[in-house]
């Protein structure tokens, strides 16, 4: 994603999550509002990540899920919405030898980086299947 260097600012705002509980079958839908807030026209990486506060096993602070660049105009907002199946926070457990899916608490985190003052948080509570 280089250095993040660009001629221009952007503010990453409104960080909303279709619902705030979802079953472990199914989707996260997380959604970003990111405005240009500089005077040129400009391209911005925005990126997901899915943190597990919650884990009950040895897990990153947060992994990537999810990017997408946009080019925004001078004072331009436009809203980023990613989509991504909860079987993509899964591990690999060793024991069971299958991929688990930890019910329970994790964190949305959306961004320019993943420096953790860039990003906005919401939480998500994964829970059994339907």
């Amino acid at each position: 994603f280089g250095y993040g260097l660009s001629y221009t600012r952007f503010w990453f705002h409104d960080l909303r999550l279709a619902a705030s509980e979802v079953p472990a079958d199914g989707t996260i839908t997380a959604s970003v509002a990111v405005t240009n807030t500089g005077r040129r026209a400009g391209e911005a990486v925005v990126q997901l990540y899915v943190g597990f506060p919650g884990a009950t096993v040895d897990r990153p602070v947060k992994l990537l899920r999810g990017f997408d660049k946009l080019a925004l105009a001078a004072g331009q907002t436009r809203r980023v919405t990613f989509s991504l199946p909860v079987k993509d926070l899964a591990y690999y457990d060793v024991a069971t030898a299958a991929w688990v899916v930890e019910r329970g608490l994790h964190s949305v985190l959306i961004g320019p980086s993943s420096r953790p003052a860039e990003l906005l948080q919401a939480q998500l509570l994964v829970t059994d299947q339907r």
